[in-house]
């Protein structure tokens, strides 16, 4: 099956997808994404990923290109289309084409929308979480606002090519205060010696990921005990068990850091159990 793209108001083959060479996202990285899980053929927390695309809009003040219901035609249409069944819908919005001025483009210029679903194999996912990730950690030199999912992304770039350099899955964010802020692609959390889960506010410091707050339900439902505050390199590297989430992997085991076992090396107890455990909390639609 040919894989199908959404463009600005068009289903088209992939490899003809296309956008205008003065398409704001190009020129300028303005305009922001989402990414929701497929599982099962179905779009994982739908909703939730539509309530943060709007208050990325909002705060980057680019109009929405369409309505919600019919956003939800497109990105359903879109994962048919290409026959996903586990994988990925990506979603991302622009302040549109226009004169390539840093200053917003004239009113009434319209927003550009791409819609791309791709195939995840589930099995390799779950050999890594079987096994565990490495992470590396980096200084952080991104902009202070990057609760805002936009598509401005170099530093991220960098920093996910280190991990790859150094055999690691992910890197994670340093704050000039020596606390860790988030990966590259993830949420970072770690659980401590008296089983609290630990992970940064989601404040402006960091992404509110979608499947972080799903998981705040899943530590309830656990019985355990959360604990939002700042982390440290060493906090992580002498913690019990360290994971990530992300919307690609949900809850991925972390069992080394800089090169450094954490726990024993393997996948912990919880971080596996959360894993687990993960999907039933999700909405499905």
């Amino acid at each position: 099956m040919s894989r199908i793209a959404y463009v600005n108001g068009r289903y088209v083959p992939h490899r003809e997808a296309a956008v205008h060479v003065e398409d704001r996202g190009y020129q300028f990285a303005d305009g922001v994404y989402e990414v929701c899980e497929v599982r099962n053929g179905r779009l994982i927390d739908e909703r939730r990923h539509m309530e943060r695309l709007q208050r990325s809009l909002s705060e980057l003040r680019i109009a929405r290109p369409m309505s919600l219901p019919a956003l939800s035609i497109v990105l359903h249409e879109v994962v048919r289309r290409n026959g996903v069944r586990d994988g990925i819908v990506y979603l991302q919005v622009t302040r549109g084409v226009a004169k390539r001025d840093h200053a917003f483009p004239p009113p009434g210029t319209r927003p550009a929308i791409v819609v791309t679903a791709s195939r995840i194999d589930p099995a390799k996912t779950e050999r890594y979480a079987a096994e565990g990730i490495a992470v590396v950690t980096l200084p952080d030199n991104r902009w202070e606002r990057v609760d805002i999912k936009s598509i401005s992304l170099l530093p991220n770039v960098l920093a996910k090519q280190v991990a790859r350099e150094q055999g690691a899955r992910e890197a994670w964010f340093v704050g000039a205060d020596g606390t860790v802020t988030e990966g590259s692609s993830s949420n970072a959390w770690i659980v401590t010696s008296g089983n609290e889960v630990l992970t940064r506010k989601a404040d402006h410091a960091i992404l509110k990921g979608i499947t972080r707050t799903v998981l705040l339900d899943v530590l309830k439902a656990h019985d355990l005990k959360l604990v939002e505050r700042p982390f440290t390199v060493a906090e992580a590297i002498a913690a019990r068990e360290a994971f990530i989430t992300s919307a690609s992997q949900t809850v991925m085991p972390v069992v080394r850091i800089d090169g450094k076992p954490v726990g024993n090396g393997a996948p912990g107890l919880i971080s596996t159990a959360l894993r687990a455990d993960f999907s039933r909390y999700t909405e499905k639609s």
